[in-house]
């Protein structure tokens, strides 16, 4: 205020254009190197805080990954940004501990093999320095606690053999080379192995002190990894989500036709809050794809089906939430439907905006943002490989259509990201007004294959149409003039909670990046 005269801040604009570049990269292939398939990535995840990160592969393995930039100052990265500290630094991991965590089992009475790869990781809060988390093949759930123990160790022998006389010693006396005969009772007939004067002398008078062996704590450390509890024969289909709540007490777990509820210290007990199974299996029409709990309100939580829609449900309502409170879904146009219309709209994947405002779903396609107070569709649309529609044929045939793609949110909601074939991913803006729509490779230059021009439809909140812009048509050819390839597909990605950074899985290498 100025002489009378109001100061008006302008509207903000969209934020600026990230500029992403290489960070990290662990297991990286050597040109021609093979890959072995226990060594293909299948689930990422961030904790909390960011500070740590999990891998789960197709092995059965977890391998946990620790950030070590906020650990250079003695300072926690949170307590500097506070003090408006410069940090110049770009997030680092470096490689903390792994450990088996699933073992292919085979279930005789179905004769249904049941293999070790891990579907999904999720961390738990965390209790005195230890790392709790949650992990889980297409069958049990494990939840495992990681942390650090100061290694044991045996003291020295209960005799000094330099205060021994004679020609013996107490390691001669335990640990002759030579056989030697005994009894079936353990017994020897050579009475001298059972004499230990006869081994060596002790001096007149005897010894001072005898020194026992005992176990000591040497400040060395390990990290170990116990697994706590088993949540097992829950599920008679496979898993395909686990989920925590906010009150860091109970997780959901849901496969093709259920979602059971668990509480986190009792193993042998859950509730099934969602059943979709039909009396008559013939009229079964949809499957259960993704489920995850509202990030805040404990009550609540989202699914995802095959046919496109996601449901929004409260468990105040009823034991058996069989109905639901909200319906997202999208209603293609008769116009263009066709022999793949209903499988591409099956959604792979949902994630809740950090604030529980949003929901972000991915189906083969695009991806959708909602707005869980609005139900008359998605707030907005982001095509991610538009090109292949002509391919969807193809994809079919090779089974590429079935695909699983998943998909993440920045932590501060302005941004979006999920997988596509190549190795490539795809960063879009979503806030009101931007235009962002970068696509990035998994290689140690991600910027390689930037598409100069936005291939992402804008929606406002306010408009009720939707743009759809298609790429060239050119069969093998991606948006910007590049072969693609199917084999090679970024399936998992995660985001930081706090930055803007991102891991993701190429075959068996996890790529880390920055901007």
């Amino acid at each position: 205020m100025n002489g009378g005269d109001e100061v008006v801040a302008a509207p903000p604009g969209p934020p600026q254009l990230l500029d992403w570049k290489f960070s990290q990269v662990f297991g990286e292939r050597t040109a021609g190197e093979e890959v072995q398939e226990v060594d293909i990535i299948s689930a990422i995840e961030f904790d909390k805080t960011g500070d740590h990160l999990a891998t789960g592969d197709r092995g059965g393995r977890v391998v946990l990954f620790e950030r070590t930039d906020t650990k250079d100052h003695g300072v926690s990265r949170r307590d500097l940004e506070r003090m408006d500290y410069p940090i110049g630094r770009h997030p680092e991991f470096r490689y903390k501990t792994e450990f088996q965590s699933h073992e292919p089992e085979f279930d005789y009475l179905k004769s249904l093999e049941i293999e070790e790869k891990i579907n999904k990781i999720r961390w738990c809060q965390t209790a005195n320095s230890a790392l709790f988390l949650l992990s889980t093949n297409d069958k049990t759930i494990k939840f495992w606690k990681v942390q650090e123990k100061k290694v044991k160790k045996i003291s020295d022998m209960n005799l000094d053999p330099s205060k021994a006389v004679g020609n013996g010693s107490i390691a001669s006396s335990s640990n002759s080379s030579s056989p030697k005969p005994f009894l079936a009772n353990g017994g020897s007939p050579d009475r001298s192995y059972n004499n230990l004067s006869d081994d060596f002398s002790f001096p007149p008078g005897g010894l001072s002190s005898l020194r026992l062996p005992v176990v000591v704590t040497s400040q060395e450390t390990s990290l170990v990894a116990r697994s706590r509890r088993v949540y097992a024969h829950a599920h008679d289909y496979h898993i395909n989500s686990i989920s925590n709540n906010s009150d860091g007490e109970t997780f959901i777990s849901a496969d093709d036709l259920r979602i059971n509820l668990w509480n986190l210290d009792i193993s042998n007990q859950s509730f099934n809050i969602v059943d979709v199974k039909p009396a008559n299996m013939e009229d079964l029409t949809e499957v259960i794809t993704s489920a995850e709990f509202h990030p805040t309100h404990c009550n609540m939580l989202a699914y995802s089906s095959s046919k496109g829609s996601i449901r929004l449900i409260d468990l105040r309502q009823s034991a058996l939430c069989d109905s639901h409170t909200k319906l997202f879904e999208e209603p293609e146009a008769p116009s263009s439907r066709s022999f793949f219309t209903e499988i591409i709209a099956s959604i792979s994947d949902i994630k809740f905006a950090k604030d529980g405002r949003y929901i972000l779903s991915r189906d083969y396609m695009t991806l959708k943002l909602w707005d869980i107070n609005m139900d008359s569709g998605p707030v907005a649309t982001f095509q991610v490989h538009e090109y292949l529609r002509p391919k969807l044929c193809d994809l079919y045939e090779n089974d590429s259509i079935f695909d699983k793609f998943e998909c993440c949110l920045s932590g501060d909601g302005l941004r979006v990201a999920t997988g596509s074939y190549s190795n490539l991913f795809r960063v879009f803006g979503c806030a009101s007004g931007s235009s962002e729509a970068t696509t990035l490779e998994a290689t140690k230059n991600p910027m390689r294959r930037q598409v100069q021009t936005p291939s992402r439809p804008s929606r406002s909140l306010s408009s009720i149409t939707r743009v759809v812009r298609r790429g060239p048509e050119t069969p093998g050819v991606d948006a910007n003039g590049n072969s693609f390839d199917f084999t090679t597909k970024l399936l998992h990605l995660a985001w930081h909670p706090t930055e803007n950074s991102i891991a993701c899985a190429a075959a068996n290498s996890l790529y880390v990046y920055y901007a």
